[in-house]
């Protein structure tokens, strides 16, 4: 994938240099013949979905971080020291 950008971005540095008129062509709403394309379809329930997509992640990344926090913990690899509690 970089590369495809890198040779696309060396590309665009050749015609820059020609000093050539740049012509951008924006396809994603027009066909090649220049009409308009139709507006896409809405999804529906957007919000719901995303909803749906954010909340188990949060979960499962929670759970994961439980986890490793209580291994951390058995294993006395990390245990969090009382006296860094008294800073009054």
């Amino acid at each position: 994938m970089a590369i495809f950008r890198l040779t696309r971005l060396v590309a665009q540095s050749k015609t820059l240099t020609k000093h050539e008129p740049i012509i951008h062509l924006r396809t994603a709403t027009t066909t090649p013949t220049g009409a308009i394309l139709p507006e896409p379809q809405k999804q529906p329930f957007g919000l719901l979905c995303v909803v749906f997509a954010v909340v188990p992640g949060l979960l499962i990344g929670a759970a994961i971080s439980k986890n490793i926090a209580n291994f951390l913990e058995e294993n006395e690899l990390f245990v969090p020291s009382d006296d860094d509690d008294d800073d009054d």
